[in-house]
């Protein structure tokens, strides 16, 4: 299981590495005035929504990481578009008639628009914009007295009842969207420290065949970034 997962991992850190290289390079040759960056930080997040029965989740943080790359495309002097690529990772921890975790990753591509103020030798930064996330992998774990399920999670848009119980429901919908703001600081000498917050409006619980449900569960959540502009 641990070498399946390092496997997962390698990958989209591979792509965000790989990417950033090229972004550097690109940035070398650029006369319009676009930078590129890397960005890395933690993740507090959470999944929120209600049970098959209606009830709310009764859901706690858990504690993730993000790292990738952007770019900054001047749009006036002091407003930016800022489209990147991440490596997120996100979930939920549940302590109800057991215990347990689900442990979501993603590769992510937010789109925000940042407004720089000056404020001493650096900039406040202020953000907001959508982002587009896909599920890659990810693990479901539960313990109780004399039962003890670690699966990995399925990505799919529907499952037939069959598979959803067999499975203990670990299935997500691939495709994770929301909103995301941000407020932060930019030093005079490229380095950045930013708090994110993160709305997600994707209902992830994959349609089960045969059968309609109320149940509902959405990515939120912030994070603290740290970022370097080249």
């Amino acid at each position: 299981m641990k070498n399946l997962f390092m496997k997962k991992l390698f990958v989209p850190l591979t792509v965000v590495m790989s990417l950033c290289f090229l972004g550097t390079q690109a940035q070398k040759s650029s006369d319009a005035g676009v930078s590129f960056g890397i960005r890395a930080g933690v993740n507090f997040q959470n999944i929120t929504g209600k049970d098959n029965d209606g009830n709310k989740l009764d859901y706690k943080m858990k504690t993730g990481f993000h790292v990738g790359l952007n770019a900054e495309i001047p749009i006036t002097e002091q407003l930016f578009f800022q489209p990147g690529l991440l490596f997120s990772t996100k979930g939920a921890k549940y302590n109800n008639d057991g215990t347990g975790s689900i442990n979501l990753s993603y590769l992510e591509l937010p789109l925000n628009v940042i407004y720089k103020h000056p404020v001493g030798s650096g900039h406040l930064l202020v953000g907001v914009g959508p982002y587009l996330a896909y599920g890659i992998g990810g693990k479901l774990k539960y313990s109780n007295t004399g039962t003890e399920i670690d699966k990995d999670i399925t990505f799919k848009n529907s499952v037939s009842p069959t598979d959803y119980i067999a499975n203990f429901g670990a299935y997500f919908k691939p495709l994770d969207y929301g909103l995301n703001t941000l407020v932060g600081y930019e030093f005079s000498e490229n380095l950045s420290v930013q708090l994110n917050g993160q709305f997600g409006f994707a209902n992830n619980i994959p349609d089960i065949e045969g059968f309609t449900t109320d149940a509902k569960a959405k990515n939120t959540g912030f994070g603290i970034s740290f970022g370097y502009r080249f």
